[in-house]
């Protein structure tokens, strides 16, 4: 675990004030600071592990969440669509950060150009669910992600089974992943640990967790 100072939880109402997790109203070209901050980790963790898996030269194993392509879309922009049209809460972006990680300690699986869109829009509509007080139906959704209802409705079910439903996050947790965002801010000079296996060593996995691939192979449409 991220061992925190003793003065964690000032640092952590200053890290949700500066990812802009507060703002209550927002214009149409308003993003929040953690929308930048995070898509500039998933950039960076995307690049890691396919560099990793082209060294190993091993295959990427395929989940309900890979498209037949990379999206053209950036990152970035897709994060500010799902925000804009969303209409969640800043917070939902940490939350669904929270999400995605856990997701992504099953053996083999890792966050790649195939597969982040789709990681995103359900963790994030997940987090929408669980925190926001108004939230729209997946239909909606769908259309915000570029994906079909159909393939909507079945991220969601993978996600919630493969996180065992635990969608509560605790204090304690949700200001870790809220301090290492804002790390995010010095980035090209301080590296986070990047495994192929996780996003964020949030349990100090060692490298024996990154068994072998396993293949759970489904059918996808491009995003």
């Amino acid at each position: 675990m991220w061992n925190l100072p003793p003065d964690s939880e000032d640092l952590c109402t200053e890290a949700f004030l500066s990812l802009g997790l507060s703002m209550s109203e927002k214009g149409a070209n308003d993003f929040p600071r953690v929308l930048l901050l995070l898509s500039s980790f998933l950039d960076r963790a995307v690049q890691n592990n396919e560099k990793l898996l082209d060294s190993k030269k091993v295959k990427e194993p395929l989940t309900v969440f890979h498209g037949l392509k990379a999206p053209n879309l950036g990152i970035q922009r897709y994060m500010e669509r799902i925000y804009k049209y969303s209409k969640c809460s800043p917070s939902c972006f940490v939350l669904g950060l929270v999400y995605m990680d856990r997701y992504l300690q099953q053996p083999g699986v890792c966050v790649t150009s195939l597969n982040v869109h789709r990681l995103l829009i359900t963790s994030v509509v997940l987090a929408a669910k669980f925190i926001d007080d108004a939230f729209y139906n997946n239909a909606y959704y769908a259309k915000v992600g570029g994906i079909s209802t159909r393939e909507m409705n079945r991220l969601e079910l993978n996600m919630l089974f493969c996180i065992d439903f635990r969608l509560k996050v605790d204090v304690t947790t949700f200001g870790k992943y809220c301090l290492q965002l804002e790390k995010e801010a010095t980035i090209y000079q301080v590296e986070w640990p990047i495994k192929a296996c996780a996003l964020v060593d949030i349990n100090n996995l060692d490298d024996t967790k990154c068994r072998s691939l396993t293949q759970r192979h489904a059918e996808v449409e491009g995003l």
